[in-house]
């Protein structure tokens, strides 16, 4: 027996979103980004990816609930409690063995935010005893520093502000996040750079639980359709993000 694409498309919808609703997880900041979100003076949230879940949501004709999280670790461990249906996150071996990716939108490379007087210029740098360097918890971006890091190992911190603040205190010398994302913290942290070089590597992409074949299948082409049509592409252009490129 040959089942209906209406059938299908309904079996899709209800394994994508089983409340009825599309719970899409984002991950907060003090200022928005190709990953994070913050909250605009409406009452709305401000980035790319609020703009790539409501995207989502009407083109599968749902309604849309917003959870934020702190770091995206958090948001991952949502994912496969299946207490939320969708997020976006920075992809690594880890999360892949627990939560399913769908197409990436974004090529993120992971740097560090120096302060004025830690006197470095090159990632390489930040390799050194004594150096104190700071990564938010549960992320990609820890878990690359943690390894390429010898002489010295990050601290966990919950969040950007929280990392922020402890570079502004001069409690942190360098900030592990990825490039795109430290821009903005530069003008948050007075005389501090951004190294040049980068420790990784990866892409940013659409996540769902395990066991959703259909929802992933769903996601995906949303995604592969979003790039292809533009829809992306606008979406960077209207936050600011002229200078980056979609992933292919």
């Amino acid at each position: 027996m040959t089942i209906s694409r209406p059938a299908q498309d309904a079996s899709a919808k209800a394994e994508l979103a089983p409340t009825g609703t599309l719970r899409i997880g984002l991950v907060e900041a003090p200022s928005a980004g190709l990953i994070f979100v913050c909250r605009a003076a409406d009452g709305g949230l401000d980035g790319v990816t609020a703009d790539l879940g409501a995207d989502l949501a009407r083109q599968v004709g749902l309604p849309l609930a917003v959870t934020l999280f702190p770091n995206s670790g958090a948001a991952a461990a949502a994912l496969q409690a299946a207490a939320i249906d969708v997020s976006f996150m920075p992809v690594d071996a880890t999360r892949r063995q627990v939560i399913d990716f769908g197409p990436g939108y974004y090529d993120l490379e992971s740097t560090y935010l120096v302060s004025a007087g830690s006197g470095i210029t090159d990632v390489a740098q930040v390799d050194r005893p004594g150096l104190r360097v700071v990564a938010i918890e549960g992320t990609t971006t820890f878990r690359a520093s943690a390894r390429t890091l010898t002489r010295t190992q990050p601290l966990p911190v919950p969040s950007v502000a929280e990392a922020v603040a402890r570079m502004r205190a001069g409690q942190a010398d360098a900030f592990a996040l990825s490039r795109d994302t430290l821009r903005p913290v530069v003008l948050q942290v007075p005389g501090s750079r951004i190294v040049a070089g980068g420790f990784q590597q990866t892409q940013v992409a659409v996540a769902v639980p395990k066991g959703r074949p259909a929802a992933l299948a769903r996601v995906t082409a949303w995604m592969d359709e979003a790039k292809r049509a533009g829809v992306v592409r606008r979406i960077f252009d209207a936050r600011g993000f002229h200078d980056d490129a979609v992933a292919p």
